[in-house]
């Protein structure tokens, strides 16, 4: 691997991409739409929790569900009643969750506030120094332990909101979480202390994964928490302080559709991702 040549390219992309032109075909949007930080990790943990399919299907569903909690999510849960608003979400359904898995999920987010005060500090007691893994893992634990109410259960449709690395997953939903409270440039918000960027791992999905093998960061088959984690060393060499500030320019090449399939091995001599940043032939 040519990381002094991979490093320029990379920085080129990061520097040039227009994020402010692309926010609003991302899910981070959603919470881009609050200013209190108890909002802003509230909304966030929502839009991200559904962001899988496409962004036309899963937007109307987060939509629906933060109208439904007024101008403050934040202040919604902590006052949360089953019997009061738990009929708002009944009706809500998005793939694999049903909505008494929506009322289920809504019902977690307001007890882990109670109990702990904010998302936050439901990871951070949980959080291993330099293992993500155990925070998320510690993470969804504390969100099985929550009690539910007789009609409710966790669900498949539950756990499907709360992806574990224990399964197997790369949590990547979890990831741009995190991502998006941790770090504190371009469009992230950079409001949660208790993790450092450096710490981070990459948001898996098709695009990064694939995007990622043509540029020779991983040479792995299956997207799980392995495969996230070699991508993430990868790029810590670019940039130790902050590796994922590559994610979004990368993943939104993909979305865009202008990263083309191409051998994973040789990326063609015009692949708009190592031109015209790099110098020679690939």
């Amino acid at each position: 691997m040519d990381y002094p040549r991979l490093k320029q390219t990379l920085d080129y992309l990061y520097r040039t991409f227009d994020f402010r032109a692309r926010i609003r075909s991302d899910p981070i949007r959603f919470p881009h739409n609050y200013r209190e930080p108890g909002d802003i990790e509230v909304a966030g943990l929502i839009a991200a929790s559904f962001a899988y399919g496409r962004v036309e299907l899963f937007s109307p569903v987060i939509d629906q569900i933060l109208e439904k909690m007024g101008p403050s999510p934040f202040e919604f849960l902590m006052n949360f009643s089953m019997k009061r608003e738990g009929r708002y979400f009944s009706g809500l359904r998005y793939r694999f969750s049903s909505g008494d898995d929506i009322v289920a999920f809504i019902h977690i987010l307001s007890q882990l506030l109670r109990r702990y005060g904010s998302i936050e500090r439901a990871f951070a007691a949980r959080y291993d120094r330099q293992d993500l893994r155990t925070a998320i893992s510690g993470f969804v634990e504390s969100v099985m332990s929550c009690n539910m109410p007789g009609s409710l259960g966790i669900s498949r449709g539950v756990r499907h909101l709360f992806p574990s690395p224990e399964r197997g997953g790369a949590c990547k939903r979890f990831c741009l979480y995190l991502r998006w409270m941790v770090r504190d440039r371009d469009i992230d918000f950079g409001i949660w202390k208790a993790i450092r960027p450096s710490e981070l791992v990459i948001p898996l999905d098709t695009h990064i994964a694939r995007i990622s093998r043509c540029l020779g960061l991983t040479a792995r088959k299956t997207r799980d928490w392995k495969m996230a984690v070699e991508i993430t060393e990868g790029l810590r060499i670019l940039d130790p302080e902050d590796p994922l500030k590559y994610d979004f320019a990368l993943c939104h090449q993909g979305i865009m559709g202008v990263c083309r399939r191409c051998d994973p091995c040789r990326p063609p001599s015009g692949c708009p991702i190592l031109s015209p940043a790099c110098m020679g032939n690939c």
